[in-house]
């Protein structure tokens, strides 16, 4: 029950020598000064990943998530520690069930306001989405593994350090306003629920479901298909999916039989 009670109160949390007492935080330390420069060397070139023009875009990406991947095995202590365990999955699953029904109001919304633009069958579904909900685990793994851990040892408490992890979060989702909120919000209770429970496979499962519901929900033309970074500005949504209610189309259709019925009738009139 160590790792999923939260400290007394009396105990505030600030880096990952007092932390790892309560949440089993990886034993191999940090230095204060290597987490600022890790910190700023990863986020730097994420940002720079997210802002330049193809074709230099991909190689930057590639030597970007390799600097990331040396960096995480540099610091790497155990899975455990990562929160790559089954300690607690049971316990945390109600975020995912939270995530669900968010899910749900939205998908009804979207039915309702006729915004909903998704594959009617599940192949067609997963093979368009499978690569985002694996995207959804990096990025939490990036979140927690990288920068909260790392803003553990550079903040003074648990709590400056969610709060700062989900600022950098929603500032890498810029210039998207919709997904910067967001990405802030659920980014700062993301990483509060990592520090009680330490598992990620939830958070990840949550990132997945409400990522996609965002996806399938908004119109492309207001959530720009999901892109930041430079290429929310140079996304063109087609003419056909920026219209975002279909009352209109069958209004006209409905106008237009009724124009053509005097018509058709002569038509058949006139036929020997």
């Amino acid at each position: 029950m160590a790792d999923v009670l939260p400290p007394p109160a009396s105990t505030a949390l600030s880096g990952d020598r007092t932390l790892s007492a309560t949440t089993s935080l990886p034993r191999r330390t940090l230095s204060r000064r290597r987490a600022a420069v890790e910190i700023g060397a990863g986020y730097g070139l994420i940002l720079v990943v997210l802002w330049t023009p193809p074709p230099w875009q991909r190689p930057l990406y590639l030597f970007t998530a390799v600097v990331l991947a040396i960096i995480l095995w540099r610091s790497f202590d155990s899975a455990s520690s990562m929160g790559l365990r089954a300690a607690n999955l049971l316990r945390s699953l109600w975020v995912v069930a939270v995530a669900l029904a968010l899910s749900s109001i939205a998908v009804a919304l979207a039915i309702y306001l006729h915004t909903l633009h998704c594959p009617h069958r599940p192949i067609p579904f997963l093979k368009r989405y499978i690569g985002y909900a694996l995207w959804s685990f990096v990025q939490q793994l990036l979140l927690q593994e990288f920068f909260l851990r790392r803003l553990l040892r550079l903040l003074p408490s648990a709590g400056a350090a969610a709060l700062a992890s989900a600022a950098i979060f929603s500032f890498a989702h810029l210039p998207s306003p919709i997904l910067m909120v967001v990405t802030f919000t659920l980014g700062l209770a993301s990483c509060l629920v990592f520090l009680h429970y330490r598992n990620l496979y939830p958070l990840a499962m949550a990132h997945a479901i409400l990522g996609i519901t965002l996806a399938i929900t908004l119109p492309h033309a207001v959530i720009h298909n999901m892109r930041v970074g430079r290429g929310y500005f140079t996304y063109r949504a087609p003419y056909r999916t920026a219209q975002r209610s279909h009352n209109d189309q069958v209004l006209s259709t409905s106008a237009w039989v009724n124009a053509e019925a005097p018509t058709l009738r002569s038509l058949r009139q006139a036929r020997p």
